[in-house]
């Protein structure tokens, strides 16, 4: 069979066409689009150019040489350690001297300094009196609990599944679906509640050492709170350029007793349509995705002891600076409408 080299070339074309084709599909799902769609058929009622999709800038997650705090490096050798086989502790100690002990990620060293502590616990409650033995458990209690915080600080926000999870991903959420919102909230709230425990100074069970294992492979899959805190920045500038422009060109909108109201009608339209019926429902999940989050992130972040480089990326994600930010541009863009409808005597609800 002999093929033209004309046949490649209309080959290649249509490949071409049907990249294109699958790729605008899966851009219409993006929130973004939804954002372009709606100020570009605002500018085009107001006869006026569409805007340049906004340039949103956030504060980054530090670098892990800025994050990562000192921790005591106190083990037991063995020998010392063997006594502890009574009550259970060797085996742990044993396991975390060994070659792999040694290279384990920060989840599994927060996991044995748990297990660790709740061991030492039961071994002072439980072994047979030895002054020495017993003062050397304490004074391996007292320094692992001071160091706790820390090496539950080291876990979220060097240790590499849970950094990913703080870091603005750059890619907002679709419309209509907001991933990992429920897998994401049940682990932070879980860790929240280990956290709680930490700062307390009670001790955290086995069963709850363990379960971070679990939160770490729940969480492997998305990158829920750096989409929400992109999420939320991305939406906040598309809103305050979609209302710079209709404050820009409110002037020429020719509306009131006695005028044409077509243009104020079209404006109206777009609003209730674009607005209301598809970004509006955006932006509520967003903020309810935040407040669900948000107390759970604040006990997170409670550590005495935090990092300075921390300081921005703190009050911009934890402490609400972002999300106040996303609801100031979201007020001031519903006000604007309400101005212009009180303007045009057009009344608030659905249009007829």
């Amino acid at each position: 069979m002999v093929f033209d080299i004309r046949d490649f070339s209309s080959l290649k074309i249509v490949l071409l066409s049907l990249c294109l084709t699958l790729l605008s599909g899966c851009d219409k799902s993006s929130s973004d689009s939804h954002f372009a769609n709606y100020t570009e058929r605002l500018a085009s009622i107001l006869d006026a150019s569409a805007p340049e999709p906004p340039n949103t800038k956030i504060p980054p997650l530090p670098e892990v040489s800025e994050l990562l705090q000192r921790t005591e490096d106190v083990r037991m050798g063995l020998f010392d350690a063997y006594e502890l086989r009574a009550c259970g502790l060797f085996q742990l100690i044993a396991e975390r001297n060994s070659v792999l002990g040694k290279v384990q990620d920060r989840t599994r060293q927060l996991r044995y300094e748990l297990l660790l502590l709740d061991g030492i616990g039961h071994c002072l409650a439980t072994l047979p009196e030895n002054k020495k033995l017993q003062t050397q458990l304490l004074e391996v209690q007292h320094t692992k609990q001071i160091d706790l915080p820390k090496y539950f600080w080291n876990m979220l926000l060097t240790g590499d599944e849970w950094q990913k999870q703080f870091k603005p991903t750059h890619i907002p959420f679709p419309l209509n679906k907001i991933a990992g919102a429920s897998e994401s909230q049940h682990v932070f709230s879980g860790l929240a509640e280990i956290a709680r425990q930490i700062s307390a100074g009670q001790t955290v069970t086995s069963q709850a050492a363990d379960s971070l294992l679990t939160y770490q492979a729940d969480i492997h899959t998305f990158r829920y709170l750096g989409q929400l805190f992109y999420a939320m920045a991305r939406a906040r500038d598309w809103l305050n350029t979609a209302t710079r422009l209709l404050e820009s060109e409110d002037s020429q909108v020719m509306c009131g007793p006695n005028r044409n109201q077509q243009q104020a009608e079209y404006l109206e339209n777009v609003f209730y349509t674009f607005y209301v019926g598809e970004i509006q429902p955006y932006l509520a999940k967003l903020d309810s995705q935040y407040q669900k989050i948000s107390p759970d992130l604040q006990v997170l972040f409670a550590t005495p002891e935090r990092p300075t480089a921390m300081a921005d990326y703190q009050t911009y994600y934890i402490d609400g600076e972002l999300h106040r930010q996303f609801r100031e541009a979201t007020l001031n863009h519903v006000h604007y409408w309400q101005t212009l409808f009180k303007r045009c005597g057009i009344k608030v609800g659905q249009p007829g």
